[in-house]
């Protein structure tokens, strides 16, 4: 089986790049959006003229590149703490969310038909659960027949925010797995193979029988991988939706961390998805390259305002209305040239 194509053009290129470039805008890192920034990027430049080349190299690549100012701005799954921030005159902001899904190939066993809970998922990435008939998979599953074939482990070989959210997850529902592994975008795996961006992980799990990995749910659900549904902390066992990933996000605080670095992963409520996340932006508060900067803005205030139904349309969850605005005067008030001019302008 091949992955068939996300958007544009395929997961064989580490680095892809889309539409007729704009010299003046770039932009690098996670792969865990770039679905949904291909789709706005190509409406953007039919409406504006404008092109725009990404990267999608994984978020450790995105923050690399901006802070070595390769490119007008980087792209990061998991969020820079405030410090950070600071020291590097980084400005970071969420553009949109989604869900993180297990995605499995086991023959007869359709998406959704699976169910694994935290402690579960933990233990199989651990190498403690070896096969698919385990005692602790197959409670899970009462009157399923699952084989005894062995489990094949596939995760990110690449720094990664996906991994980030993923294992910050797995620490909160598996204290062993705190222990062992802990909390990064790349961490020492106890087994498994790894792969290259979402896309090599959905490359991997697709021409792999018996395997298991972790994705974007859009790369799961454009390319007919099979998912899981995931036990929530409610005990609730829920499909990866739109819904559920926007169930997990509706009490998020994301004043209450520096860049709006809220980690939404096993929040509360009978319906969350329990391994939902934002995605990030970071760019420079001053510029060395302004006018770049401010037409990235122009291209992500565009996407706020007419993005949204494109990233419902991948299962992506657009950014609550009051989230925006704040975004927006954080831009006008920090963003700014080197005459100190604000490089985006509020409307109202």
């Amino acid at each position: 089986m091949r992955i068939t194509k996300i958007a544009l053009t395929a997961a064989a290129t580490a680095a892809m790049s889309w539409s007729a470039l704009a010299a003046d805008l770039s932009g690098a890192g996670a792969t865990f959006p770039y679905p949904v920034y291909a789709k706005w990027a190509d409406a953007y430049k039919k409406e504006t003229g404008v092109g725009l080349n990404y990267q999608s190299i994984g978020s450790g690549g995105g923050i690399k590149q901006i802070k070595a100012k390769t490119v007008t701005f980087g792209a990061s799954d998991a969020p820079l703490p405030g410090k950070e921030l600071d020291d590097s005159g980084l400005a970071q902001f969420p553009m949109v969310m989604g869900g993180i899904v297990p995605v499995i190939n086991l023959e007869g066993v359709a998406p959704g038909d699976l169910t694994i809970d935290g402690p579960t998922l933990a233990n199989i990435f651990l190498g403690t659960i070896k096969k698919w008939n385990d005692p602790a998979i197959a409670k899970l599953n009462p009157g399923k027949t699952l084989p005894s074939s062995a489990i094949a482990l596939v995760h990110r070989s690449d720094g990664s925010g996906t991994t980030y959210n993923f294992t910050y997850y797995l620490s909160e529902v598996s204290p062993e797995w705190k222990s062992k592994v802990g909390t990064n975008t790349a961490v020492q795996w106890p087994a498994g193979i790894g792969a290259k961006g979402n896309e090599g992980v959905a490359n991997n799990v697709a021409q792999t029988k018996g395997s298991i990995g972790y994705v974007e749910y859009a790369y799961a659900k454009q390319n007919k991988l099979t998912h899981t549904k995931m036990v929530n902390k409610a005990g609730k066992a829920v499909a990866p939706t739109a819904e559920s990933f926007q169930a997990a996000a509706a009490n998020a605080d994301w004043n209450s961390q520096p860049g709006y670095g809220v980690i939404l992963a096993n929040q509360p409520g009978d319906t969350s998805w329990p391994m939902t996340a934002a995605t990030w932006i970071l760019i420079y508060k001053k510029p060395a390259a302004s006018a770049s900067t401010a037409e990235a803005l122009k291209f992500f205030a565009w996407s706020y305002a007419k993005g949204a139904n494109m990233a419902k349309d991948l299962d992506y969850v657009p950014m609550p209305a009051n989230v925006v605005t704040d975004v927006q005067k954080m831009w006008a008030a920090e963003i700014k040239d080197s005459s100190g001019k604000p490089l985006f302008t509020l409307t109202h």
